[in-house]
């Protein structure tokens, strides 16, 4: 049998299971492949078949309606030539590339001729400023950045030995180290006058493409930053076989089968726009459907996914609150299947939806570390607020972190023995870091869980103080580093606030330094400040002068402050104890 017919063997058995917890749990066995590549041994054998090459592998709907389609075969191709022009430009095995693209095809096209080359992707989202992909350039060692035209500037200063790849125009732009005078021949004083590759150029190389070599399982495929507590963001490597087979498990979660449409509402650039929008549906020979949008709007969301069909729709809780302030019975087909990942879900959302379209949405834990670990799947029964269970492939036991005793309260882990394909291979460059996450025979997701006597895990909290806001996780750590720039700022807590739109909102708590008075100028000087000096996703939105509440060796103990926020905002504002809060929507000049 050939690597295809293994990786077919087990997502054929999953999906005659799909509805079938129990068996799937007690037969599944991850396919063990030394050499995959999701591009050669999957997609392109979908692209060659008679009857699913010619099916939509992608559906990419703008808000003015016009629209964007590729089938397999399409898709099988561009991509072959788009590896063979990235060959050509010297992208060789191992290179790594910063992919900064919004959901256009190209986004699509770069993914699978980097695993045809075997070159390292950094997915990155539109949103980064210069500070982040300075960042990103260094601890990823980019040689090779594919970033949108329009977003090319935000190079500029930004230093290493990298070229660039302007995807939708612009053939030069200026970027590099600030302090090098430009040459005469054009570009801005005080940077570097960086050649711009201009990616429509590949339109016109060889469809013939042939890999160098065959690719191992372990090589790795994709690095993803994400937040952490400590000072720079934790760095995740993924291989060719812990994603692109991994996802085996959020196929099954979701419940996709050859010829869904599925719709999820993510943004490139983070792990979950990966997980559904790539891999899991064309796992499961889906088609991947986007709609475009500068602004959400849930009636025109409804309309697009009438109008395509969409059978399968994934969201975070955010955007299903959002959904059922509308008018969810205008959509006339409802999907078949809904799913939500990000925070757990409340039982009011879980039953409009439910009463509207005559499905549960069924809630799903996994990190950008692993594919979906626990979950409540097709045709299981639902507990509101619950994770649900362990995938198949998975052994999750909950260990008490005091006495290291597993039992049915504590950290969420992954036992190793079997070691589940669907987990990172570490932190890229961080040994110690990842030693500690894999210690004692155990992957130490950091959250805390309960399990009841049926098996069923509910989410308690985060371990540290990473919170998230939206469907984005933050790091406290690092938007205090930003604030404390401020000249008015000695010391700053930030904590997650609730909201009842995103979930919660980033607060800062400031101590100020001497010779500054607290007030509302003051306030909006402080936030301005971190608008300017954060991406738009990490932005204090709320602030509060005070002190600081503090262990006795000195640290700071954000779990006051989180509890407190969580009192302020459980009663009345106005009649809390809390001092005086400011607020973006308190300053016409920093509305959105």
């Amino acid at each position: 049998m050939t690597v295809t017919d293994d990786f077919r063997a087990a997502r054929d058995r999953l999906l005659a299971l799909r509805e079938d917890y129990g068996q799937a749990r007690a037969e599944f066995e991850w396919p063990q492949l030394a050499e995959f590549n999701f591009a050669t041994d999957w997609f392109d054998h979908i692209g060659a078949d008679p009857q699913r090459g010619s099916q939509p592998a992608l559906v990419i709907v703008e808000q003015d309606g016009t629209s964007t389609r590729r089938t397999f075969a399409e898709l099988a191709e561009s991509s072959r030539r788009v590896a063979a022009w990235l060959r050509e430009q010297g992208v060789r095995r191992g290179d790594h590339m910063i992919i900064m693209l919004g959901n256009q095809v190209e986004l699509w096209e770069l993914i699978l001729a980097c695993m045809r080359l075997g070159a390292v992707m950094i997915p990155t989202t539109t949103l980064m400023g210069p500070r982040d992909l300075q960042d990103r350039v260094e601890r990823g060692a980019a040689r090779w950045a594919a970033v949108g035209a329009s977003h090319v500037g935000k190079f500029d200063g930004v230093e290493g030995d990298y070229t660039l790849i302007s995807v939708g125009g612009a053939t030069t732009a200026t970027a590099g180290d600030p302090s090098d005078s430009a040459d005469d021949d054009g570009g801005r004083q005080g940077g570097v006058v960086r050649s711009v590759l201009d990616y429509s150029e590949a339109t016109h190389a060889s469809p013939d493409f042939e890999p160098d070599a065959p690719t191992r399982g372990d090589e790795t495929l994709l690095l993803y930053f994400t937040s952490g507590t400590t000072s720079k963001p934790k760095l995740v490597e993924h291989t060719h076989t812990s994603y692109p087979v991994g996802h085996l498990s959020t196929m099954y979660w979701i419940g996709l089968e050859p010829g869904d449409v599925h719709l999820n509402v993510a943004s490139p650039g983070w792990a979950k726009h990966a997980w559904s929008n790539v891999f899991a549906p064309w796992i499961a020979e889906a088609t991947v459907f986007i709609y475009n949008y500068a602004r959400f709007d849930a009636l025109a969301l409804l309309e697009q996914m009438g109008r395509e069909g969409v059978t399968s729709f994934c969201a975070p809780p955010t955007v299903w609150r959002m959904l059922i302030q509308s008018d969810l019975t205008r959509l006339a087909t409802p999907p078949r299947k809904a799913v939500s990942a990000g925070e757990p879900l409340n039982a009011e959302v879980i039953e409009q939806v439910e009463r509207a379209w005559g499905l549960t949405i069924r809630d799903g834990f996994g990190q950008t570390e692993t594919t979906v670990q626990v979950a409540n799947t097709p045709g299981q029964p639902v507990a509101a607020g619950a994770m649900g269970r362990p995938l198949p492939g998975y052994d999750v036991v909950l260990v008490d972190p005091a006495t290291g005793e597993e039992g049915a309260d504590g950290e969420l882990c992954l036992r190793l023995d079997p070691r589940p394909v669907g987990l990172m291979a570490g932190y890229h460059g961080d040994p110690e870091r990842t030693a500690d996450a894999f210690r004692g025979g155990y992957y130490h997701t950091g959250d805390m869980a309960r399990r009841d006597p049926d098996g069923v895990i509910t989410y308690v909290g985060r371990g540290d103080d990473v919170f998230k806001s939206s469907d984005y996780r933050l790091s406290p750590f690092e938007l205090e580093s930003v604030l404390i720039e401020h000249p008015a700022v000695a010391e700053a807590a930030v904590v997650p606030s609730p909201d009842p739109v995103r979930l919660s909102v980033p607060k800062a708590f400031v101590v100020l330094a001497a010779g500054y008075e607290a007030g509302p100028e003051l306030a909006e000087e402080i936030l301005r400040y971190c608008r300017e000096h954060l991406a738009p996703f990490k932005r204090i939105r709320r602030l509060e002068f005070s002190e600081l509440p503090k262990t006795i060796s000195g640290k700071i103990r954000r779990v006051e402050l989180r509890h407190g926020e969580e009192a302020r905002h459980a009663a009345d504002r106005a009649a809390s104890d809390g001092g005086v809060e400011y607020s973006e929507a308190d300053f016409p000049s920093l509305k959105d």
